[in-house]
């Protein structure tokens, strides 16, 4: 379930309150004042059978006694009533209830969903604090304060943040559209609020505070749509050992690891922060700033000392400041005393007047190179601050979208501080605090960015003779398990490997014979590595298992007696089955990295990059992304890696071959997609320099369970088994789902429509179309929305899109909204018939129930092409130029005598 009755939480048209009590400081006394003495002008019940009436209003003893049916209910009442109450509520045909109450147990939770799932009666808790809509007035909580209107909508897992929350935010001055506290989320959750949230008209920004999350898939599609629609700012607890228990007993969930969490967040567009404080910080600046793209920064001030303390803070998240051009530099000499700073942070030192800050600004400002620009004023006796922000507000809209202002003081800026605020320029109280807010749009933009990635299983443009051995593995998979075996042997890991066009080195097996190991290194060549061979032992250099650089027989021999004795001597139980040998790889300017998988609890199927080696546990330099992985993805996982940096060269080392090492983690996120009985592996070490990479050991861990595979991906990656090439009219033709890199052709597509076929699409004409919304056309979420275009050579012999037919489903994937378009000189084709049986037969497949849209009445050819496809009314149709049409997905197809007359005539 998702957002369906949710509006009965935050707009009812009546409240109850079962369990209300006149008992100083008890739940039922707070609820029931809050709700009573707040500015809710629906009407309000008290349920509770000692009392005939409260505060001076009726109390009824049942719930049947009740006068009229209550929209929202809160519950206050002991455990092991509340699943009859649900039931009672349910049958009046109340919509939604909150459940404030603690202590019940797993089969009190679980009758209380199975009483309101029938009659969809929506349930939020239980053990929370409830819920303020303070647009209305409504407060349903037992929380010590009301909360002030405004546009920022807070939800959260802990109830005592709730409250701690309300109360800081109350002194603060700062007002919210919506104050929810989820509690144990029985039902309304994460995904239902984010679906709610992000289309609600008076939400501006969503913040969360997280300890966990159950539906990972719901949780990634919900926060992936509502971030392409408005900021999502996260408090994820947990991030230490200690926090992640104390938040799984808390909730009752597992927490899951803490760096899987911060890639979800990033891979769903959201940012994450650390603190109220910058919880608040991060909404103010996104909704002041978020235009702003740079990810340098110039500093503009009128102190060296501030200026410094801001370079430091920058410094310190790692934030650069922009190299100025020679001509910037030249023309700040025109303009500022021969004293200036003559670098960045540019310092017009403390006597300047309002022409030299506007003067300096513009230099700045043409210079694009110069990025976002801080500009940090301390109060002096030379000239009020009030005039020079004046100055700074009224220049153009362009320049202020590039600038951060910084009033240095108390009272002597509060002025100041007001005409940026008023002017919409983002302002903060401390160059520190700038500096950090700065960093957390940049991520923010990052975080973006992912989220518009819309990668496939198998890499786009893979030649098939790059293509893997996917037969291969799946049978050395299957041998495996049947014989009990969950570990492969390192010569088996390598065989997967090398089966997806991984490089690995040669690896040859011999039985466990020191003799028998010397011959076969003479016959590789010399130098050479020898490591054990068992089926017990994964990490072969913990029992001294592997010996590099024996570069004759004799060593061989010594190290393969040594070796053998070692692991007789520290693992006695361990079954041996020989040695490995192997020529040793010598490459100049090598690194040593790690590219592994596993399955995360939470969140499923998760890639690890980082810096590998025997120490890779002690230098810890590792990040995880979730998959599927394409190169800009896969690009980003690395960049947020320490050996990221050695990677890129230095002095007399080359860069790395970073495609090399691209290539080989979508390799890996491919076989996790592939083999739904990967359950770990890790390449380590992969060598990588400017030639290549080469994997020089692997492990693999197999599960029957198949607890891989891309169904347990947290998001689902391009369905490209979707395409499908045919011929059309003498055309060749593929049918396929849209992708971002369609975009430019999709421009092509819409500009050259016909105005008034347009106006038969949208209900209006227009020639443009913002970047963000042509985004939004072509960078979407498989999980709920599909694009059919279709594509064919155009004139020039390039792609050229002809047509395409979407829809949009509703969170419950009960109806979905569908439009279409195509070419103008195509219509009468035949074409927009292709595109919508397409579209028809996948949500069908995908269990859909409805398809629906909302039709000119004068769009005759398509209402005549909806009459073909078996399209109704719907039984309420409105009242102007406009019909509304349906198709139940779920019911056998019609016949055409059938189909005809499902739409009356026009």
């Amino acid at each position: 379930m998702s957002v369906r009755n949710l509006d009965s939480f935050f707009e009812p048209s009546s409240v109850a309150v079962i369990g209300a009590s006149s008992r100083p400081a008890s739940v039922g006394a707070t609820v029931w004042r809050n709700l009573t003495q707040g500015a809710f002008r629906g009407p309000a019940f008290a349920v509770n059978p000692k009392y005939a009436e409260l505060e001076g209003r009726p109390c009824h003893a049942r719930v049947a006694d009740l006068p009229d049916v209550p929209e929202l209910a809160v519950i206050c009442t002991p455990p092991d009533t509340v699943a009859g109450l649900i039931t009672e509520l349910a049958t009046l045909g109340t919509r939604a209830a909150v459940v404030l109450t603690a202590g019940m147990s797993g089969e009190q939770k679980q009758a209380m969903l199975d009483a309101a799932r029938p009659r969809l009666l929506r349930l939020l808790g239980p053990n929370c604090i409830g819920l303020l809509a303070p647009h209305i007035g409504l407060n349903a909580s037992f929380a010590h304060i009301d909360a002030k209107p405004g546009e920022l909508a807070f939800v959260s897992q802990s109830g005592a943040l709730v409250t701690a929350m309300l109360d800081w935010a109350d002194a603060q001055r700062i007002g919210f559209s919506h104050f929810v506290s989820l509690g144990e989320h029985a039902d309304v959750d994460f995904g239902d609020m984010l679906d709610y949230l992000a289309t609600d008209a008076r939400t501006r920004a969503i913040l969360l505070y997280v300890e966990s999350v159950e539906s990972p898939r719901k949780f990634m599609s919900a926060a992936r749509a509502a971030a392409r629609n408005k900021p999502v700012i996260v408090i994820k607890s947990g991030r230490s050992t200690q926090g992640q228990r104390a938040a799984a007993s808390h909730t009752g969930a597992l927490a899951g690891s803490d760096a899987v969490y911060e890639a979800a967040i990033a891979r769903a567009g959201m940012l994450r922060v650390n603190s109220l404080q910058e919880l608040f910080l991060a909404a103010e600046t996104l909704a002041r700033f978020r235009t702003n793209r740079s990810e340098s920064l110039t500093i503009l001030t009128n102190g060296g000392g501030a200026g410094v303390m801001a370079a430091d803070a920058a410094a310190q998240v790692n934030v650069p400041l922009a190299e100025l051009g020679v001509s910037t530099l030249e023309r700040l000499e025109t303009v500022l005393p021969g004293n200036w700073s003559h670098g960045n942070p540019v310092d017009i030192i403390g006597d300047a007047p309002v022409a030299r800050y506007m003067d300096a600004l513009q230099v700045l400002c043409d210079d694009t190179a110069a990025g976002a620009i801080l500009f940090i004023h301390a109060p002096t006796a030379i000239v009020p601050s009030a005039d020079i922000a004046r100055a700074l507000a009224a220049v153009p809209q362009s320049t202020t979208a590039r600038l951060m202002g910084c009033w240095l003081g108390g009272h002597g800026v509060e002025a100041a501080r007001q005409i940026f605020k008023d002017a919409g320029i983002a302002d903060f109280p401390t160059p520190e605090e700038a500096v950090r807010a700065f960093s957390m749009l940049v991520n923010y933009h990052r975080n973006q960015a992912e989220l518009m990635e819309a990668p496939s299983v198998v890499p786009r443009g893979t030649p098939p003779e790059a293509a893997p051995d996917t037969a291969a593995v799946r049978a050395l998979v299957r041998d495996a398990l049947a014989n009990g075996r969950e570990m492969l042997t390192e010569p088996e890991a390598k065989a997967v490997l090398d089966a997806y066009r991984i490089p690995v080195v040669a690896t040859r097996v011999v039985p466990a014979d020191p003799a028998a190991a010397a011959d076969m290194a003479s016959q590789i060549g010399f130098p050479v590595a020898l490591k054990i061979l068992s089926p017990d032992i994964s990490h072969k250099s913990d029992v001294g298992g592997v010996a590099l650089g024996l570069d004759n027989m004799d060593a061989v021999r010594e190290a393969a007696q040594t070796m053998l004795a070692r692991v007789h001597r520290w693992r006695p139980e361990a079954r041996l089955d020989g040695f490995t040998v192997q020529a040793l790889v010598r490459r100049n300017h090598v690194q040593e990295i790690i590219v592994g998988a596993t399955i995360d609890r939470v969140f499923g199927p998760v890639i690890l990059f980082g810096q590998g080696g025997t120490a890779v546990e002690v230098t810890a330099d590792r990040a995880v992304a979730l998959p599927p992985l394409n190169v800009p993805l896969a690009r980003a996982l690395v960049s947020r890696t320490r050996v990221s940096r050695l990677l890129q060269g230095w002095r007399d080392t080359p860069a790395a071959n970073l495609d090399a090492v691209y290539a080989a983690m979508m390799a890996v996120s491919q076989l996790l997609a592939d083999i739904p009985e990967l359950a770990e592996l890790d390449i380590n070490p992969l060598i990588v320099n400017h030639e290549g990479v080469m994997a020089l050991d692997a492990r693999i861990r197999l599960s029957s369970a198949k607890p891989a595979g891309a169904a347990n991906f947290a998001i689902r990656p391009y369905p490209s088994e979707l395409a499908e090439t045919l011929a059309w009219n003498g055309r060749t033709v593929e049918l396929r789902p849209i992708r971002p890199e369609d975009e430019a052709g999709h421009v092509e597509f819409l500009t050259n429509l016909d105005p008034e076929d347009v106006r038969m699409r949208v209900f209006y004409s227009r020639r443009t179309m913002e970047r963000s919304e042509l985004a939004r056309l072509t960078q979407i979420d498989y999980t709920r929305e599909m694009a059919f275009i279709a594509v064919a050579p155009g004139p020039d012999g390039a792609p050229q899109t002809l047509g395409v037919a979407r829809a949009l489903a509703d969170p419950d994937n009960t109806s979905a909204e569908f439009g279409i378009i195509v070419r103008s000189e195509l219509k009468g084709s035949g074409l927009g018939r292709l595109l919508m049986d397409k579209l028809i037969a996948y949500l069908r497949a995908s269990g859909t129930q409805q398809l629906v849209a909302t039709v000119l009445r004068e769009n005759e050819r398509m209402l005549e092409l909806s009459r073909e496809l078996g399209f109704r009314d719907a039984e309420v149709q409105p009242e102007h130029v406009t019909r509304d049409i349906v198709l139940d997905l779920q019911a056998p197809a019609m016949a055409g005598d059938r189909a005809s007359a499902a739409l009356s005539a026009p």
